[in-house]
């Protein structure tokens, strides 16, 4: 594997950023929100992940105040912005923005509407929208929350029963994180057929805290974070198969250890936008190659049955 420092192209790159989000449609990345070391965004910008072009375009509609550490979720055309905050203050409110138009609406959420918060962490499984965790700045929460996305005019959350011992979702994977006062290292899964969750036992034990974890195949790539003392610019790579830590050679140009930043995958290649390291915030666009390991995406066959703590 291989990291490079992209040069980037367009009139109007980012600013610097960090606790943003990106999503991936098409060839295309929509970064939005995140803040600099002073205040927050809600610009919305786009990043042609083949021509490395960056560009910023209006957006329309009902647009959600500047806010960062929120989370994006995709589902077909629309990207789905819940919560958030610009610092003393902490949402829960829902935005989606179509894709194809750029129009904002503010959704209507009925039912068991998660509380006000940030860091939280969402992800997609039938068509439903489940979010884990994040804090609401007095202490850590741990609830899981399933949004039925069938019904637009009304969207309807619950939060869910589960079973199990949960972390301070078929599965959810949680590594890692903070409570505010300690950096974890435990690995927790939510089974969302059974909804249990399940302790797992890791071989090593490595502290990460605003981290990224991205799924490559049946591997989870653990980039950068805090692990306790320090910022780290570290790949870290779980086998979710043996539920054991891996280790791949790493050449080129490491980008400096930094948390809060954003990455995804294209083209078996990650890409890492921005970030923060306790004292600068980076505005850089950097380029992981996954080279002789270019073949993991294409591993989507794999069970995860992790042994139990």
């Amino acid at each position: 594997m291989f990291w490079s420092r992209a040069t980037t192209y367009g009139t109007r790159p980012p600013k610097a950023l960090r606790a943003h989000t990106i999503n991936l449609v098409g060839e295309t990345f929509f970064v939005f929100g995140g803040c600099d070391a002073r205040t927050c965004f809600n610009e919305l910008y786009l990043f042609d992940a083949d021509t490395l072009y960056w560009s910023n375009p209006p957006t329309y509609g009902d647009i959600p105040a500047p806010r960062r550490a929120h989370s994006a979720t995709l589902l077909d055309n629309h990207i789905y912005v819940f919560g958030g905050g610009d610092g003393p203050n902490y949402f829960n409110d829902l935005h989606i923005l179509d894709t194809e138009t750029l129009v904002w609406t503010r959704a209507h959420q009925v039912g068991q509407v998660p509380g006000p918060r940030r860091a939280h962490t969402t992800c997609l499984y039938n068509r439903s929208i489940y979010l884990f965790g994040g804090g609401d700045g007095a202490r850590a929460l741990n609830a899981v929350y399933r949004l039925d996305t069938s019904d637009l005019s009304a969207l309807a959350w619950t939060k869910m029963d589960v079973e199990g011992t949960p972390p301070h979702l078929p599965k959810l994977i949680v590594y890692g994180g903070s409570d505010g006062h300690e950096c974890f290292s435990d690995c927790h899964i939510l089974d969302l057929n059974t909804r249990v969750w399940s302790n797992v036992a890791l071989d090593q034990v490595i502290p990460r805290l605003s981290h990224t974890a991205i799924l490559v195949g049946s591997y989870l790539f653990i980039i950068g974070g805090h692990d306790g003392t320090q910022y780290s610019s570290e790949v870290l790579l779980l086998n979710l198969v043996t539920m054991t830590w891996e280790t791949r050679k790493v050449y080129g140009r490491t980008p400096s250890g930094r948390g809060y930043h954003s990455v995804l995958l294209y083209d078996s290649r990650i890409f890492l936008h921005g970030g923060y390291d306790g004292q600068t915030v980076f505005d850089e666009m950097w380029i992981l190659e996954l080279s002789a390991s270019a073949y993991l995406p294409q591993i989507t066959g794999f069970e995860v049955h992790p042994p139990i703590m």
